[in-house]
Formats: C-alpha cells, structure tokens, sequence
C-alpha cells in the first residue's frame, strides 16, 4: 500500500488552441477505475460532436498503481502516452485527465499533438488544487456540548477535517488524521478537551497540505 502521494483538491479545465484546433482538458480526482470509466464517458457525452476525447489516469489498487491511457484515433504515442508521463511526473495518482480534440483543419504532426496535449493537461493541472495524500484514520470520537468549540479550534489550527457532528445527549464527530496526529490528539486532548470516547472506523487516504494555489 502506498502511504503517500499527491492528489487534487478539485476538478481543474483548461482549453488551449493550435492552428484552430481546440483542447479542452478536464482533471478529476477519481477513487477507482470505475469512477474513472464513468467520467470518460460523461466528458464524451458533453462534448458528443469532437472527433477525439484521450486520457490518462493513474488509480492505487491493492496490489499497486493501476495505469491506463488512450490516444483516441489519434497517432499512437501522440496524447495518451505523453499525458501519462506528466502525471507520472508530478506524481499525481487519482487522478483522471481527458483531453477532448476539436479538429481546426490543419494537421499537426506527430510532434505538435504531443505537445498540445501535454500543455492542456499541465494548465489544468495548474488550475487545480494539488494536495497530499496519505494513509491515516477515520476517527469518531465522542465529547460534551462545553468542549465544542474548544474542540473545533483546535482541528482547525492543526488542520485535521471533521467529517460529520452528531448532536444527541452529547456531540459525536468523524474526523480524519495521520498516525501522528491520533497520537497527539488522544494524549495531548486529554489534557484540554474531554474525550468520552472514540473508536478508530477504519484506515483511509486522507488528504493534507495544499501545495498549490
């Protein structure tokens, strides 16, 4: 299991144009092959009238990272492939990139479409968000209404994500942090904010710090 990658935050576009032809690339954080399958399948259907939709994705499975790309009708090796390589060179994984073609008339060349078709996927790239992903734990824990927003500030300062908030006789939160993070908050909370009770729900990929904006 891998226990740390970089991710996107959000669903990131660009369109770019080259001797008429247009590109459009749409980025989507993506949780299995399927999701991904669905996609492609919804940006193909929103642009039903362009003569090529290639992509590329990179997906965490069980036993490693599962791969694919598509060059669409296009010359092999001239989008799928080199939109791969710049997912794998920013070490993006769940991640899907569709680059959909709208032909301007002029052919490119072997060496303009590869070139197009990275510069689409790289600018919506930059207009996504880039974060860090890595393996940690669905927590629920339990504390009383007093201790609330003591609580919330301080998921807020060390940037730990509540999930849900229950209110019943006392408040129930789902929050998600790293390893580091359980042991400091079941040591350090103590301390501060009543914990009545928790439970770890299971491990999950979590996403941290922003590195672009």
């Amino acid at each position: 299991m891998i226990e740390k990658f970089k991710t996107i935050m959000q669903k990131g576009t660009a369109e770019i144009e080259e001797k008429k032809s247009r590109f459009i690339a749409d980025i989507f954080y993506v949780q299995n092959v399927e999701e991904a399958e669905a996609c492609i399948q919804k940006v193909k259907k929103r642009y039903f009238d362009a003569r090529h939709h290639c992509y590329a994705y990179r997906i965490i499975e069980e036993n490693g990272v599962k791969e694919k790309q598509s060059d669409d009708g296009e010359p092999s090796g001239t989008a799928g492939g080199p939109m791969l390589n710049i997912l794998l060179r920013n070490d993006l994984c769940q991640v899907l990139v569709v680059v959909t073609r709208y032909f301007g008339g002029t052919l490119l060349g072997t060496g303009g479409l590869a070139r197009a078709y990275s510069e689409a996927t790289l600018q919506a790239i930059q207009n996504s968000k880039i974060v860090k992903q890595e393996l940690g734990y669905e927590i629920e824990l339990t504390i009383d209404y007093k201790d609330l927003e003591k609580f919330k500030f301080y998921c807020h300062k060390k940037g730990i994500c509540i999930t849900n908030t229950k209110y019943e006789t006392n408040v129930t939160c789902n929050i998600e942090v790293n390893f580091e993070e359980k042991e400091e908050l079941i040591t350090e909370k103590q301390r501060d904010v009543q914990i009545i009770k928790y439970a770890v729900l299971r491990e999950k990929y979590i996403k941290g710090k922003i590195e672009n904006t």
